[in-house]
């Protein structure tokens, strides 16, 4: 229960973070892609790296937006069985898909890091002398914080919708 307590407040932490960083990167996409606008059609030029950088942000973006996804419960999920069960049943099957889903993160976990890693090893350059592997450590992370967050609501489905049911009865 405490490493429960421990893992959502940092859980919390994270969110903060990763929501401010949305906002910082969305907008920032948003200047330099009206930046590059105006310098193509009224200067004739452009940022020679500006749609390589908007490109990676986009990354970052989808992939702290699906962390924040999976902390909101708002993600992709398919609830056929769901809604043939019984709320025991419901919650079961709840339980066993976050738990899949968190294993199956951190195994993806593993593969983007190795990923990562590979190109840190290569020594590839995106632009500016900047490393491309700086850029894609939002995989390995993100992957991670996913694969926490759905161990977690799997716990939560278990353990905590359990304790509300027997106060109910």
């Amino acid at each position: 229960l405490l490493v429960m307590h421990i893992l959502k407040q940092i859980d919390r932490f994270l969110e903060k973070i990763e929501g401010h960083l949305i906002v910082l990167i969305l907008s920032l996409m948003i200047l330099l892609s009206f930046g590059q606008m105006l310098l193509r059609n009224f200067f004739d030029m452009g940022i020679i790296w500006g749609d390589t950088l908007l490109r990676q942000w986009v990354l970052w973006l989808g992939f702290l937006g699906a962390s924040l996804a999976v902390k909101h419960d708002k993600h992709i999920s398919i609830e056929i069985f769901t809604s043939l069960s019984s709320l025991y049943w419901k919650r079961i099957i709840k339980a066993f898909t976050r738990f899949s889903a968190g294993i199956i993160s951190g195994f993806l976990t593993c593969a983007a890091w190795s990923f990562m890693q590979f190109e840190k090893e290569s020594e590839s350059v995106l632009f500016l002398n900047i490393p491309v592997w700086i850029f894609q450590a939002v995989l390995p992370y993100s992957f991670m914080v996913i694969a926490i967050r759905f161990v977690i609501n799997g716990f939560e489905t278990t353990f905590i919708e359990n304790d509300s049911e027997q106060t109910l009865k």
